[in-house]
């Protein structure tokens, strides 16, 4: 329970505290895949714990900018293709925005999943950026072992939908609710870990 409170704390902050939750998200994953049965670890300010969430942050960045940028030009397609019968200009153009956030949104998660993952694991355990950026080898992990793979997607991908489902509670429970699906998919990614490939470092 110790690493609750700050993490409640820290997801508040999220807006101007994404690195160092981004880096315990990591810091969780190197743990979890030196020993499951152990809880999150506690948090610790240190500059790995940045540089860690610097890194990743970095390459969600990467992963995310070719949809940002498709999201203005794809917005005005729908907005141009009069696809919704709505008098007042404005309004379309927010349905326009939506209709094309929600329809990017797909493919972006999907990529996240089949990407960040393996990616994420490999990071924790070498402490090396490249890893983190090492798509390609991502990619090569999940065809490797698909199934656990899919089984780490699931949880992940049930764990978000439950943060999410706790804004229906007047955001009462958004809060933990994100900081428990972070610590579901830094442990999902660390099963994804190939413990003969990199030993975990200190």
């Amino acid at each position: 329970m110790s690493a609750w409170g700050p993490g409640l704390l820290v997801t508040i902050l999220l807006p101007v505290a994404f690195i160092p939750l981004l880096g315990f998200a990591i810091a969780s994953t190197r743990s979890a895949s030196m020993d499951a049965s152990h809880g999150p670890p506690r948090w610790q300010a240190s500059v790995r714990l940045l540089s860690d969430g610097f890194w990743t942050a970095l390459a969600i960045l990467l992963l995310t900018a070719p949809f940002a940028l498709l999201l203005n030009p794809f917005a005005n397609f729908l907005s141009n293709a009069h696809l919704w019968h709505v008098s007042d200009h404005a309004l379309s153009e927010v349905y326009a925005y939506l209709g094309a956030g929600f329809t990017l949104a797909l493919p972006w998660g999907l990529l996240l999943l089949l990407v960040m993952p393996h990616a994420a694991a490999r990071f924790a355990s070498s402490g090396r950026p490249a890893d983190l950026f090492d798509f390609r080898a991502a990619v090569r992990g999940v065809r490797r072992d698909f199934t656990t793979w899919n089984l780490a997607a699931a949880a992940m991908v049930t764990a978000w939908a439950a943060a999410l489902a706790c804004i229906g509670l007047l955001c009462v429970g958004i809060v933990p609710g994100i900081f428990y699906a972070i610590l579901v998919s830094a442990h999902a990614s660390a099963a994804l870990h190939d413990k003969g490939a990199n030993p975990p470092s200190g």
